[in-house]
């Protein structure tokens, strides 16, 4: 639904530069007289929080790397003098690193918001697919600006995720060697990251700008999934949408200067503020908290599948994971774009928060921490004493290493006195750690996608097609 230019200029300047660079006039058509549907919400407005945030990433980032040494020998400090003796670069630095939580914090309501309400569906497939690939950049650009404090976290986790990369069939290996310049984490690796880190944000916009663009091509959906069909059913976005995205940014703003000014170390791990050590590994390695699940994927896979070994198996479940999204307008062929009329789709759609939300807590936690097992260990020995009759010995623990440990301490005072322990039966209990609930998440992940909005899609649109044949009764 095209609509007319509203735009009057109203001095000599505006008529002068109206006929050369109408730029005045672009922004008033697109952010002041640009119709939007009557019945947007709240939950529309963090497209606005996404924007101002961005800015807020690129300003800080822009004067951060004004007094950053990107070497390895000084990156540490630099960032430590940034904090301390910089003007006002605690703030600044602060403002930066927890903008990035508070970044994918509003990035992730933004896609929730628009899976619930079938904003990808057709027409709007290209402004879904450019919002992932807005998603997919924001993750390398905070992957790349964790590494560059050079602490141990940032050591560490740019060895692992680099790793990973070298699992790739035929061109793993090569692809981890070109990325870290080398073949470890050192200066070159350094100087990529930093390099990269400073000009994806600019991509960024680009990409953003072009969300945009096909966002007004195609006009905003609404919370009841319906095209506008007239204009009595638009508003101006200013002041009307303007008013709501205000608020909404307002009280984001507040959340986000509570952890700048309160809880600035919130979002970090302790670990990151200690120089990197190549030869000292930190007891966990995890990464920031919007990128558990993903990690959780990685880590769940400790068994092979034919040709494909555990750590294949968990980059390529990794890799589809942020795939198969870009797939949603065409795996979800219902009819009815919004869940609030789709009451079985919502209640899947509950459940695959669930779910994600969880597979980011089995991403902070060890793979082989124990949620629930049948039964103790227990190892049961034959003990021969001299002249005697052979007794039977149980030994049971929580854990097979805990009873591993008390049988052989037992077994070395039955030695000191005379006698002799030895083991004939182990008993192992079913057991059912965070690799095992990591490995069910996944499947819970992968199944809404391709098995969950495909099946549901299939059986209403039966239900719509009985219904419509069915007769309508005489009054």
């Amino acid at each position: 639904m095209k609509m007319p230019s509203s735009y009057i200029p109203r001095s000599a300047f505006e008529r002068w530069l109206d006929r050369r660079l109408p730029v005045l006039r672009l922004i008033h058509d697109q952010f002041v007289a640009y119709p939007t549907p009557r019945n947007l919400n709240f939950w529309w407005a963090f497209g606005a929080v996404l924007t101002l945030v961005l800015g807020l990433q690129i300003a800080t980032g822009i004067v951060l790397a004004m007094h950053y040494v990107p070497s390895t020998a000084h990156a540490f400090e630099s960032v430590e003098r940034i904090k301390r003796d910089v003007p006002s670069g605690w703030l600044i630095q602060s403002l930066h690193a927890t903008g990035a939580s508070m970044f994918f914090l509003a990035a992730y309501i933004h896609i929730l918001r628009s899976i619930y309400y079938g904003s990808y569906k057709s027409p709007r497939e290209i402004t879904w697919i450019l919002g992932m690939l807005i998603y997919v950049t924001m993750i390398i650009t905070a992957f790349l600006g964790y590494t560059l404090p050079w602490g141990q976290m940032s050591f560490w986790g740019a060895t692992v995720i680099t790793s990973v990369l070298g699992a790739i069939p035929l061109v793993g290996d090569g692809l981890v060697s070109w990325i870290r310049g080398g073949g470890s984490i050192d200066q070159p690796t350094l100087n990529r990251f930093y390099s990269l880190h400073y000009l994806l944000p600019f991509v960024l916009t680009g990409l953003v700008v072009l969300h945009i663009w096909a966002l007004h091509e195609t006009k905003q959906s609404n919370p009841e999934g319906k095209e506008i069909q007239s204009p009595a059913e638009t508003v101006p976005f200013t002041p009307n949408a303007t008013i709501k995205d205000l608020f909404i940014t307002t009280l984001f703003l507040v959340l986000f200067a509570f952890f700048v000014f309160f809880l600035p170390h919130a979002f970090s791990e302790p670990d990151n503020s200690i120089p990197a050590n190549p030869l000292s590994t930190p007891a966990e390695i995890v990464p920031e908290w919007y990128l558990l699940p993903f990690y959780a994927i990685l880590r769940a896979f400790d068994f092979n599948i034919g040709p494909l070994d555990s750590k294949t198996l968990g980059v390529l479940a990794m890799f589809a994971s942020i795939a198969v999204p870009f797939a949603l307008p065409w795996l979800d062929a219902a009819q009815k774009r919004s869940m609030r009329y789709r009451p079985w789709a919502r209640r899947f759609f509950l459940a695959f928060v669930v779910a994600t939300l969880a597979l980011g807590w089995c991403g902070a936690q060890s793979p082989t921490r124990v949620l629930w097992q049948s039964s103790p260990y227990r190892i049961e020995g034959a003990l021969h004493a001299p002249g005697g009759v052979a007794q039977t010995v149980v030994v049971s623990a929580t854990t097979r290493d805990e009873a591993d440990t008390l049988f052989e301490q037992m077994s070395e005072r039955e030695r000191a006195a005379g006698h002799a322990l030895a083991r004939t039966k182990t008993s192992a209990p079913i057991v059912f750690a965070v690799t095992q609930l990591s490995v069910f998440l996944t499947l819970c992940y992968f199944a809404f996608f391709v098995l969950v909005l495909p099946l549901l899609a299939r059986s209403e649109t039966r239900k719509a097609a009985i219904t419509s044949r069915q007769p309508v009764a005489a009054e």
